[in-house]
C-alpha cells in the first residue's frame, strides 16, 4: 500500500489526522490485516464501535469491510464509549474488538484501539501490523468465506451490568461533564440508574467539541465543572475524556482530585476485602501512593505508562486494580480488567455515598506539592535520545535511587523528579513532587541543569 504513513502506528493504538494520513482506504487495509491476526489467534468474530467524531461512521464502515474481507464476522455496536466495545468482547463472546476513536485528540484526528483474543495489542504488535500492510501481505478471502455483519445494542446491558454491581448507600446529587464526547451517550443514564440526581454538562455528543477539549487530565478543561459545583448543591463532579476510558474528579470546593489520589481511595476499598493484593500504578504517580497502599495492607507495583501496557501487567499479575496519572483506571475486582472511566466513577460514588461529606473524604487523602505534567517539545526521535543521555550522563546529588523502567525517575528523601519520552508524541514528559516548595525547586533545578547539559537550547517549561 503506497499511501500508508508508518507514523500512525503508535505504541498503544493507531492514530492519525483524517484526510491526511488516515482515511477509509487505510482503515480498510488495517481491518484486513487485523482480521488476519484475529483469525490466526483462533478468533472468528470482532466487536466494533465508534466515538462521536464526524469521521467515525465512514471509518467504522471501512473497518467492518476490511475485517469481513479477512473472514471475520463483525458485530457493530454503534456509537459507544471505548469501554463498551471492550465490554462487548466479553458480553458477546467475540474476544476481539476495535474502537474507532481519536480519544482526547483534536476533532480532525481519529484512530483505533484494538483487542485481539483478549489482549490489548501494543508496541511491536502494532508496528508489525503497519509493516504487513505496507508489504501487501494480506489478501481478501474468497467471497464464500467472507465475514458477516450484524448490529447489536449494548448500552442497556452495559448500564444494567454496572447498576447490578454497584450499590450506593444513599442517593447522591452529582455533576458530570462529558465535554461533548461519546460518554454523553452513556453516562447520564448510567448514573441515574445508580440512583443519582445528575446535572449534565456538555453531554450532547458533538465531534467538534465546541465547549472545551474532552481531556480531564488538564485543569483548564475542568473549569466549567468546577464552576457548576460552586454554583449548585452537587456533592461531587465527574469528568470523562473523549472516548470515556478516563476519569476526572472535582470536589464541591473546586479541588481537582488527580488520578493518583483517586487510586488511593479506590485501593483502600479493594484492600479491605483483598488484603495483600497488588495495586499497580504508573511512573507518573505520587510517591504517597506506595506508602498509602502499604499502610492499608497492599503491595504497590510501579509500572510503565500506557493503557495497553498497564492492562497487560494487570493480566500478568492478577492484580485487582491499577491506575495511571492520565486517568485510566483498571478494575479486575468485580469487573473485567479494562480501563473504564464510567465504571471507575461508579465505584468512586459507591465509596463516597457512605459518607455525609464526600469532599472531605477526598481532601483528606495524602497530598504533596507537585507540578502537573510538563512537556518539553522535541524533534521526532530526539525525545528518546535525550532521556537516554540523561540516564547515561546525569548525576543527581542527594538521590536515594533511580527507577528506569520508563524514562528516568529519580527518588530523593523528600521528593522525586521524572523525565520520560512519550510514546505517542515527540515530547519529554516531566513531573516533580516534594515535601515542600523549597525541595520542589531544588529537584527541578537539578533536572534543569541535567537537561541543559545535554541540550543547551532546550525550551524548558519550568
Amino acid at each position: 500500500m503506497n499511501n500508508l504513513d508508518p507514523s500512525i502506528f503508535k505504541a498503544y493504538d493507531i492514530r492519525g489526522v483524517v484526510g491526511r494520513n488516515l482515511d477509509p482506504q487505510v482503515v480498510g487495509a488495517i481491518g484486513l490485516a487485523l482480521g488476519a491476526r484475529i483469525r490466526a489467534a483462533g478468533g472468528t468474530e470482532a466487536v466494533i464501535g465508534r466515538d462521536g467524531r464526524l469521521s467515525g461512521p465512514s471509518l467504522s464502515a471501512a473497518l467492518a469491510e476490511g475485517l469481513r474481507d479477512a473472514g471475520v464476522h463483525v458485530i457493530d455496536v454503534g456509537m459507544v464509549t471505548t469501554p463498551v466495545v471492550y465490554y462487548g468482547t466479553f458480553e458477546l463472546g467475540a474476544g476481539s474488538g476495535v474502537a474507532v476513536t481519536g480519544s482526547h485528540n483534536p476533532p480532525d484526528y481519529n484512530g483505533l484501539k484494538m483487542v485481539v483474543a483478549g489482549d490489548a495489542i501494543h508496541g511491536a504488535a502494532i508496528t508489525s501490523l503497519g509493516q504487513e500492510i505496507a508489504a501487501g501481505r494480506h489478501a481478501p478471502v474468497p467471497a464464500a468465506q467472507r465475514g458477516t455483519l450484524r448490529q447489536a445494542s449494548l448500552l442497556e446491558r452495559y448500564v444494567a451490568r454496572i447498576a447490578g454491581d454497584v450499590k450506593l448507600a444513599r442517593p447522591m446529587k452529582i455533576a458530570i461533564d462529558c465535554g461533548n464526547g461519546v460518554a454523553g451517550a452513556v453516562a447520564p443514564a448510567l448514573f441515574r440508574a445508580l440512583g443519582c440526581e445528575v446535572v449534565e454538562l456538555f453531554c450532547e455528543v458533538d465531534g467538534t467539541f465546541p465547549n472545551h477539549h474532552p481531556d480531564p487530565a488538564h485543569p483548564e478543561n475542568l473549569q466549567d465543572l468546577i464552576r457548576c459545583l460552586r454554583e449548585t448543591d452537587c456533592e461531587i463532579g465527574l469528568a470523562f475524556d473523549g472516548d470515556g476510558d478516563r476519569l476526572g474528579v472535582v470536589t464541591r470546593r473546586g479541588d481537582i482530585i488527580f488520578p493518583d489520589r483517586q487510586l488511593m481511595l479506590l485501593a483502600q476499598e479493594v484492600l479491605e476485602r483483598k488484603p495483600g493484593a497488588t495495586i499497580i500504578y504508573d511512573v507518573k504517580c505520587t510517591r504517597n501512593l506506595a506508602t498509602f497502599i502499604r499502610a492499608h495492607g497492599g503491595e504497590p507495583m510501579m509500572w510503565r505508562t500506557g493503557h495497553s501496557l498497564v492492562k497487560a501487567r494487570l493480566k500478568e499479575t492478577g492484580a485487582p486494580l491499577a491506575g495511571e496519572m492520565s486517568g485510566h483506571i483498571f478494575y479486575k475486582d468485580r469487573w473485567y480488567g479494562f480501563d473504564d472511566g464510567l465504571y471507575a466513577g461508579a465505584r468512586m460514588l459507591e465509596i463516597l455515598s457512605r459518607h455525609a461529606d464526600p469532599g472531605a473524604v477526598l481532601q483528606a487523602l495524602p497530598d504533596s506539592p507537585a507540578t502537573p505534567e510538563l512537556q518539553l517539545r522535541c524533534a521526532e526521535g530526539e525525545h528518546f535520545t535525550l532521556v537516554e543521555a540523561l540516564k547515561r550522563n546525569a548525576r543527581f546529588a542527594g538521590a536515594t535511587g533511580v527507577i528506569d523502567i520508563d524514562g528516568i525517575r529519580v527518588e530523593y528523601p523528600d521528593g522525586f523528579g521524572l523525565a520520560r519520552p512519550s510514546n505517542t508524541t515527540p515530547v519529554v514528559v516531566m513531573r516533580f513532587e516534594a515535601d515542600d516548595a523549597a525541595a520542589l525547586a531544588r529537584i527541578q533545578g537539578q533536572f534543569r541543569a541535567a537537561i541543559l547539559a545535554q541540550r543547551p537550547d532546550a525550551d524548558l517549561p519550568f
